[in-house]
């Protein structure tokens, strides 16, 4: 049976497609620069544009270029094409912003919140935040992506509250809260999902397809990687090594979670870590900080190994304010070479927010593709494709 032919209309499809997204890459070109980039000929591209422009995809940006030979007019995307919203929700603060289609900073908002502030107080806030930074002006928010210090269901997208949490913030709905200010989808995912997912992107894990991504600071959590997408359990739960059985002080097994309680390293009336007495306590060259960095690295340790000894990972990547501590990481990466699964340990590329950077990265995927989706698929002009 002879190949199925693609009808005119999805060639036309696939044609406006390309010019888009070589816009989406270089702001503004002519139709010369853009079948130069898409490897389209100049008639289809000029028909793509003519579509596109009827459409108000693609505007005439008024610039023409210069010198000999004919005068080329540069397209460009309307300044209202749409922007995403990208979210973070931390111990931190919350953090609201706005990006556009070429990935640059719209606009930014911040508000401090408590370690234990309850879902409403985050909602009241996360909507307030997340309004300063949209603005008719940008175009449609099309997107948003979010980020939670804590575990989220994956069927729902509303936070779990599990016990010993160091962030407690209730049965928060960040779908719900931001509904009236994104015309489309709203993603949601805890915070190492999306640091292990800027590490996959643009860090130390670039081209490793199978990774166990360990964060080490206020709470402890960890994200597996396989055949390069974060895997998350059948409600979103996975790689909560907090709650794992591991070796605590005096070589009793205890939760991960109950060692730094054992060791005085919790912050007062909270679950979450103390992480400015965890780093005082590793870094003297004392028998007492060499016994805190061994029984921390036995611990950890024991917890990751669960994970290793599962997912057969190609190294341990680990952030985190203590986490990418030298003494820390040294302590780790002895422990996991004696270990029967040995594993590299190296530390986290991606230091300042990276979770924010992930859920970025991801925010901007999906914005383009919205643009691309919301693009009309119309009949077109009678001549070229």
């Amino acid at each position: 049976m002879p190949p199925t032919k693609p009808s005119l209309e999805l060639l036309r499809s696939l044609s406006d497609e390309h010019v888009v997204r070589a816009l989406m890459a270089q702001r503004h070109a002519t139709r010369a620069e853009i079948a130069a980039r898409t490897g389209l000929s100049k008639p289809t591209v000029s028909e793509s544009v003519r579509r596109l422009s009827a459409a108000g995809v693609v505007v005439d940006t008024g610039e023409r270029t210069t010198g000999r030979g004919r005068i080329g007019t540069y397209y460009a995307l309307p300044a209202a094409t749409g922007c995403a919203l990208v979210v973070s929700v931390a111990p931190e603060g919350i953090v609201a912003e706005t990006i556009d289609v070429y990935g640059q900073l719209v606009a930014r908002a911040e508000a401090q919140v408590t370690r234990s502030p309850g879902a409403g107080q985050v909602a009241r806030a996360l909507k307030r935040v997340a309004g300063r930074v949209t603005s008719p002006g940008h175009g449609p928010v099309r997107v948003a992506v979010v980020s939670a210090a804590g575990p989220v269901d994956r069927q729902t997208g509303q936070l779990v509250e599990l016990p010993d949490s160091p962030f407690l913030l209730g049965a928060l709905a960040p779908q719900a809260v931001l509904a009236g200010l994104v015309d489309g989808p709203v993603v949601v995912d805890n915070d190492v999902n999306w640091a292990a997912r800027a590490e996959h992107n643009s860090g130390l894990a670039v081209g490793i397809r199978d990774f166990v991504y360990v964060f080490l600071g206020e709470g402890v959590g960890c994200a597996v990687v396989s055949d390069g997408k974060v895997r998350r359990g059948h409600a979103g739960l996975a790689g909560e090594i907090a709650y794992i059985l591991t070796i605590g002080p005096g070589g009793k097994a205890m939760r991960l979670t109950e060692v730094f309680q054992r060791l005085g390293l919790r912050q007062p009336g909270s679950a979450a870590i103390d992480v400015p007495a965890l780093l005082r306590g590793v870094e003297p060259e004392t028998t007492r900080a060499s016994v805190l960095r061994e029984t921390l690295a036995r611990a950890v340790t024991g917890a990751l190994s669960a994970a290793a000894a599962l997912t057969d990972p190609a190294v341990v990547v680990v952030g985190g304010p203590w986490g990418r501590h030298p003494a820390v990481l040294e302590g780790l990466a002895r422990e996991f070479a004696q270990a029967p699964q040995s594993v590299p340990v190296e530390a986290a590329a991606i230091v300042h927010e990276p979770s924010l950077a992930g859920a970025r990265e991801t925010a901007l995927q999906e914005l383009r593709d919205a643009i691309i989706n919301a693009v009309p698929r119309q009949p077109g002009f009678a001549n070229g494709v």
